[in-house]
Formats: C-alpha cells, sequence, structure tokens
C-alpha cells in the first residue's frame, strides 16, 4: 500500500517498526497533494520544502512522524495564519497554538494549513468535496476533511461550532471527532465563540482519533478497536428538526439501527424534551452574539472586509438585547445540566450526522441542523462512514455522548460502523 493510504495507526506502527521513515511517509503525502490540490484546494499553505524540514526534525512520541493538517484558525509559529480572512491575509504569529504545540510534542509533523470558511463562520473558501468535485466538502473545516479524505494526509485538526467537524467529515466520507469541549486548550485559536467553539480532529479511522487525542491531551481514550464486552445500549433520534433529514438519511437511520439491534444492541427511541429542543432554538443567539464580541476589532477596523453574509448575521446579533443572550445561555447550561439524566442507562445516542449528501455547488457548506444542539451539550461527537447515497457521495452516523465519556463514545462508534458493514 502507498504509505499515504495508511491510516495514522497503521503509519505510526510501521515507523516504530522501522518498516517506513517519517520522510518517506512526508514524500509519499506530498506527492498526492502535487497531483490533487489543484482540483481539491484543500491548503491556504503548503510548501513543500517546509513539510519536509518538519519530518525531519519530527520528536519522538506517539504521533512521531504522522502528517498533520492545522485548519487555519490556529495559530502556527512556521507558516501564516490567515483564518479565512482577508483582513488577516499573510499574518505571522510567533508561537504555536496550544493544540498545534502538543501535536508537535507528541511527534506529528505540521505538514500546511487547510483551508477554513471565513473565521471558521459561514463564507465558504474555494476546497471541493474529494468524492465529487461540483459539490462542497462541508465547512467550516472544509480543508483538513477534503485532505484526509482524499489521502493527502492521515490526521487534520478541526474546529466545530455548530457542525465543523462532524458535518464536513461525513460529507467527505471521513471520521470527525469533536471531543469533551475544552479537551483541547483554546491558547492560540481565533475563537468565535466562547461558550461553543471545540477543537477535535479528522481521521480515516476512529482508533486514528483516539490515537491522537490521547496522544495530545493525556488522556485515556481507550482502544476502539477491542472487543467490547457486550453490545451497547443506544438512543436513536433524528434531531431536534427532523423534517430537514433527506430520504437517504430517514432510510439510513433506519437502516443503522435495525443493524444495530441484529448485532445485539438495544435500541430505544429517544424523544427530545423541551430543555433540549430550547437549546437547540437558542444555538444561533449564543454563537452569533458571542461572535459580535470576538470580531469587535474586525467589525470597527475593517468591515468592508468581511463577507456579506458575516456582516448581516453580526448586524442581526447587534439588533438582539443582551437579555436574549442571558436567556440562551442559560438554555444551554439547563440542557447541559439535564442531558446526563436524560441519556441514563444509554451508552450514546444514534443520530444522523447531516441532512444528506453534501449540497451541489461551493457556495454553501451545509446545514449544521443535527449537529448545533449536541455541540451546545458541551459532550463528544463522532461520525462515522455508513455508505453513500443517491449520487454517490458519502453519508454517515453520529454518535453523541455525555460530557467526559469520549472513549464510550469513540468505541460504540467503531462498534456501530462495525454493525453496519
Amino acid at each position: 500500500m502507498e504509505p499515504n493510504r495508511l491510516t495514522a495507526t497503521e503509519a505510526a506502527r510501521a515507523i516504530a517498526a522501522g518498516r517506513l521513515s517519517a520522510a518517506d511517509l512526508m514524500e509519499a503525502c506530498l506527492a498526492r497533494a502535487a497531483g490533487r490540490e489543484p482540483a481539491v484546494r484543500a491548503f491556504v499553505h503548503l510548501d513543500p520544502a517546509q513539510a519536509r524540514r518538519n519530518a525531519a526534525a519530527a520528536r519522538p512520541g506517539p504521533l512521531h512522524g504522522i502528517p498533520f493538517g492545522v485548519k487555519d484558525v490556529l495559530d502556527t509559529a512556521d507558516m501564516p495564519s490567515q483564518y479565512g480572512s482577508p483582513i488577516w491575509a499573510g499574518w505571522r504569529p510567533r508561537g504555536d497554538a496550544a493544540a498545534v504545540a502538543a501535536a508537535r510534542a507528541a511527534g506529528g509533523v505540521i505538514m500546511g494549513k487547510t483551508v477554513t470558511t471565513e473565521f471558521a463562520t459561514r463564507h465558504p473558501g474555494a476546497t471541493s468535496n474529494p468524492r465529487n468535485a461540483a459539490h462542497t466538502p462541508g465547512g467550516s473545516s472544509s480543508g483538513s476533511a477534503a485532505a484526509v479524505a482524499d489521502f493527502m494526509l492521515p490526521l487534520a485538526f478541526g474546529t466545530q461550532t455548530a457542525g465543523s467537524i462532524v458535518r464536513p467529515a461525513a460529507f467527505c466520507g471521513v471520521v470527525g471527532f469533536k471531543p469533551t469541549y475544552g479537551t483541547l486548550h483554546r491558547a492560540g485559536m481565533k475563537v468565535m465563540s466562547e461558550s461553543l467553539d471545540t477543537i477535535g480532529v479528522m481521521a480515516r479511522s476512529v482508533a486514528d482519533c483516539a490515537l491522537a487525542m490521547a496522544a495530545m491531551s493525556g488522556r485515556h481514550y481507550g482502544d476502539p478497536e477491542a472487543k467490547p464486552e457486550r453490545a451497547p445500549r443506544l438512543g436513536v433520534t433524528l434531531g431536534p428538526d427532523p423534517s430537514k433529514a433527506a430520504p437517504e438519511t430517514v432510510a439510513l437511520m433506519q437502516r443503522a439501527a435495525e443493524a444495530a439491534r441484529k448485532a445485539g444492541a438495544e435500541v430505544v427511541e429517544f424523544a427530545l424534551p423541551p430543555v433540549l429542543m430550547r437549546a437547540a432554538e437558542l444555538h444561533p443567539v449564543v454563537m452569533n452574539m458571542e461572535t459580535l464580541q470576538a470580531l469587535g476589532w474586525e467589525l470597527a477596523s475593517a468591515r468592508a472586509q468581511l463577507s456579506p453574509v458575516l456582516r448581516e448575521k453580526m448586524d442581526w446579533a447587534r439588533s438582539l438585547p443582551l437579555s436574549q443572550f442571558r436567556e440562551a445561555r442559560l438554555a444551554q447550561t439547563a440542557a447541559i445540566d439535564a442531558f446526563a439524566g436524560l441519556t441514563e442507562g444509554l451508552d450514546a445516542l444514534l443520530t444522523p450526522s447531516a441532512p444528506g449528501e453534501a449540497p451541489e455547488g461551493l457556495g454553501w457548506t451545509g446545514d449544521p441542523a443535527f449537529n448545533l444542539l449536541w455541540t451546545a451539550l458541551w459532550g463528544p461527537n463522532v461520525t462515522v462512514p455508513a455508505g453513500s447515497g443517491p449520487r454517490g457521495l458519502p453519508l454517515g452516523v453520529q454518535l453523541v455522548g455525555r460530557i467526559g465519556e469520549d472513549a464510550t463514545v469513540l468505541a460504540v462508534a467503531r462498534w456501530m460502523q462495525a454493525a453496519i458493514g
């Protein structure tokens, strides 16, 4: 197998055993990127000479020699950090973001910066879906999802405020993991929503996500490939707005639930109570009012360089009374407090990763309706590939867990992936 097609776990084992070098792995990834970047456009910064130097200088550790893509809302000391905005064109930070520093400390090799939507919000970058260039890769972690899916690198950072890890991972047919809120420190990230923004990872296997997160955080993520002692107990839901599920998604959820039952799982319907529905309804208030605060300097000094859609959302947020922001944050807190009790006895919720296949066109990265509530609850969410839709584009199923139960959710996601087949 070509080295760039190895998962991070496979590549790490090969490097540790002396069957593969960090330099050879990087060369394979660079060769793939050189051939595919004109069509996919996953990177906003990729300097092959610099990537080779980083590979040569890789530190010992669990990620030794593994190429990593960095979403361009995370600072890198040796590469520009432009946040998807012309306002920050050419900006060179002095230091790495905490998450990037953690990846390097574990032996990871920063290969390049991947495309983000504007400030990880709405206005898309140039990246296309590697499965079909006429379709969006999703956002806001567009370049990370596309680069991993197209075998340009095995691991990449994403960030999620509504659905920016899970949705593009599902659209591109890879695994996307949003860990418990705050697991990876956000120092050096261009934070938009203080109460929602979470750093996570994208990979081609669940085990890779566990490997990367454990290496960077020092926490225990278990072995998702290990055979569980029992089949999981799952709650199945179409989320707060079932009307947005495409027919292929409704059919997928039915197939997934039936496959889980056949594999021994207990599967029950999970009805969303008002406390969760209210948090979902007010998620945009939290997100946009906090983004308004975060972009105070840009709005005051360079408003004309913000996209029209972002200006419109910021003007909407500015029109809201502060009392509505307080109400929205209280609704989020109430939902977080209630979720553990509401899901007692369940190992995870099974829910769609996205409304359906990736939409056609590059002007819109898709609807986060099937992600935003789970992000607001601060617990772990993971999407795994689960077949394809009528246009042959990937579909995914999402597993949602309680705060701190990341290892359980990853294990259930891997079990679910095997059950679907």
